[in-house]
């Protein structure tokens, strides 16, 4: 199964304060055992919201907001794609993760969609689109 784990915003990361070294250096000593036992298969840590847009749609209405956004712990800092075999591998693999914040923080684990889930509605061009753009994409 798929997941995506993300890391939550804090203050201290919407403020674009950066960690010190010794942080970094754990964080990537642990990507590298992600990456070595097959798990990782993207990640990356996101700028703050002061640099981001928000693309709001109401029908064919598009309203664009630009950053910072308000509500912090609803915000991500940073992503990992994670290939797992089920929930509690992930969970583990999180529970040996470096404090990714200065201060008290979290990382959610979400499952993704994948086409399985959406056999009873998916018509056999779908399924093929769905396939070719993966391979394109280089998964």
């Amino acid at each position: 199964m798929r997941v995506m784990v993300m890391v939550k915003a804090t203050e201290d990361s919407e403020a674009g304060r950066m960690p010190p070294a010794e942080l970094l250096d754990a964080m990537m000593k642990f990507n590298e055992e992600l990456v070595k036992a097959g798990i990782m298969l993207a990640g990356d840590g996101l700028k703050p919201t002061s640099e981001a847009k928000r693309v709001h749609f109401d029908g064919t209405k598009r309203t664009v907001t630009d950053g910072p956004f308000a509500e912090t712990r609803e915000l991500v800092a940073g992503y990992w794609i994670w290939q797992v075999k089920d929930m509690a591998e992930a969970v583990e693999w999180v529970k040996r993760c470096p404090n990714p914040m200065f201060g008290p923080s979290d990382i959610d684990i979400r499952p993704l969609y994948e086409m399985e889930d959406f056999a009873e509605i998916t018509t056999p061009e779908t399924a093929a689109l769905e396939r070719r753009l993966r391979k394109e994409m280089g998964g």
